[in-house]
């Protein structure tokens, strides 16, 4: 494989280069060099069964760890399908196994039904509600891609993908859906609306070359006031939904303060946020992971206070 320059998402660095060159190609389009999707896609999930049942649960939390990690890794492999001939005009993204040639597309489609296959049996664990809603997020998951092809809002539509983890961690734990999990499910729909329009902010230029949409150009093209302002409204809708639901489930107390850790990292990738600095978005979008898991630690301290 020929070395990328520039803002490239694929790194040849670190444990991914003692891989034998015959599986590597596979490792860079599952993304499980970058394990940061993966984990937007798992915690809303954790997030769920954590705030239903807690600790105990650790066998759902488990599966949804593993599940997370394959679903990801086909999301992403679906992903690079439709989007192999645009991605080689991508600066970040022209490296790609699929846009470069070094995978065929029936490789990369062997490779998407073991993972699909893999991701059956996680889902077979649980019970019917939760598999209802796993065979509802692969109609997401193989839509998302198309999106940004026809609105400016693709980062959207990824927030009704990614966050089905809520409602399936919920019902995986319970056996049904209640208002709390819906509102969990909002919560990480305008996380992600978030987060991703930050990460789309690296593509701007590229993007607007080809005419692929995003809410990052369309916040940078359109919309006329200051960038943060939409961001900031978007993590208020967020973190408002978010402790919304988890004081319902927990009361509160002192330990209330703690939730300022998380919303000051919000604040501060707001703050921060440079658009004209693909790595300082970068950045600041993979930070989510640290956020996502803060909530973790809170909803998990809380409940043990609690008893």
């Amino acid at each position: 494989m020929q070395k990328p320059q520039g803002h490239t998402d694929i790194k040849q660095k670190g444990w991914v280069e003692i891989i034998p060159s015959s599986i590597r190609p596979y490792i860079y389009l599952t993304r499980l060099d970058r394990p940061i999707g993966a984990w937007l896609l798992l915690l809303p999930g954790w997030w769920a069964i954590l705030l239903a049942e807690g600790m105990d649960e650790w066998k759902a939390l488990t599966l949804f760890a593993i599940g997370a990690l394959i679903m990801r890794s086909a999301g992403c492999i679906v992903n690079d399908l439709w989007d192999r001939d645009l991605d080689k005009q991508v600066e970040r993204t022209k490296s790609r196994p699929l846009a470069n040639g070094d995978l065929s597309f029936k490789q990369a489609f062997i490779c998407l039904m073991i993972l699909l296959s893999l991701g059956f049996v996680i889902l077979l664990q649980f019970n019917s509600l939760t598999i209802l809603l796993g065979f509802i997020s692969i109609a997401f998951i193989v839509a998302y891609p198309l999106m940004k092809r026809i609105t400016w809002w693709p980062q959207a539509f990824l927030g009704l993908t990614f966050n089905l983890g809520a409602l399936m961690g919920w019902s995986a734990v319970t056996g049904e859906l209640s208002w709390q999990a819906w509102t969990l499910y909002a919560s990480g729909f305008f996380w992600t609306l978030g987060y991703d329009t930050i990460y789309a902010m690296q593509d701007r230029n590229d993007d607007m070359m080809i005419g692929i949409k995003s809410s990052a150009r369309f916040l940078t093209e359109y919309y006329k006031g200051p960038i943060n302002i939409p961001l900031y409204g978007f993590y208020i809708m967020h973190f408002t939904l978010l402790i919304g639901a988890i004081f319902s489930m927990i009361e509160p107390s002192w330990t209330a303060l703690l939730i300022i850790v998380p919303l000051g990292h919000l604040i501060w990738q707001v703050r921060t946020l440079d658009i004209s600095n693909p790595k300082n978005s970068l950045q600041r979008f993979k930070s989510n992971q640290y956020y996502g898991l803060m909530v973790c630690m809170i909803i998990i301290l809380w409940d043990m206070i609690t008893l």
